[in-house]
């Protein structure tokens, strides 16, 4: 992970984000208009600063510009002014601005005045739990695009014993195998000679019907 990184809004959720990427190995600036919260995260991060992010002197003061991404993740309390701080950060040129939404509108709010990129972590979170909920069997997904997710499931009982030759998914299903997670590593270009044991992983890439398919015949 190249970059630095700053985090404005030190709630549940920001602190969350700010740790996680130090974890990562980034170098991050922890941002929040409450003294108590900057100090929660002070010991762990770079460098807090308790300051109004809706105030463009203080704005200036922190030297945003130098960083490769600014995440606005204020809660939904505080819409307005995750708004205009957006806005704000924008004008001041912020090469990637990753905004916190509240709802759909807000979102789209967001992208209007500069986001680069909006999260929702309430909606996002559901939607996991619901998909999990309905497809056990689908352990991680991630969408690449709007018509293609990379998914790794748990091999279906049918599966177990036979080829990647003898499965012909592709054909079958629309969907491909770039990798097999076995005993705790993955292994790409999995021969299509080989068998897939009990225990196995594999990870596809095909649209999101067809990769709901393959997850539903375990």
């Amino acid at each position: 992970m190249s970059g630095d990184f700053a985090v404005i809004g030190l709630g549940q959720f920001g602190r969350a984000v700010a740790l996680s990427l130090v974890r990562e190995g980034a170098a991050v600036l922890a941002i929040d208009q409450l003294q108590e919260r900057a100090q929660m995260v002070e010991a762990e991060v770079d460098a807090v600063a308790c300051a109004d992010a809706t105030n463009e002197l203080a704005l200036e003061e922190l030297g945003l510009e130098r960083m490769s991404c600014v995440v606005v993740a204020m809660g939904a309390r505080a819409r307005e002014t995750s708004i205009l701080t957006t806005a704000l950060l924008r004008q001041r040129g912020i090469p990637r601005i990753i905004s916190r939404a509240a709802n759909e509108l807000h979102g789209r709010v967001l992208l209007a005045v500069g986001a680069h990129e909006i999260i929702n972590p309430e909606l996002q979170m559901g939607q996991r739990l619901a998909r999990n909920l309905a497809h056990p069997t689908i352990l991680e997904q991630i969408a690449l695009d709007e018509n293609t997710n990379l998914v790794e499931l748990a091999t279906p009982e049918q599966f177990i014993g036979k080829t990647l030759e003898d499965l012909d998914l592709r054909r079958r299903y629309g969907i491909s195998v770039v990798a097999v997670r076995r005993a705790g590593q993955v292994v790409p270009n999995l021969s299509t000679a080989e068998r897939l044991d009990r225990g196995d992983r594999i990870l596809v890439v095909g649209p999101p019907a067809s990769v709901r398919r393959v997850a539903s015949l375990a």
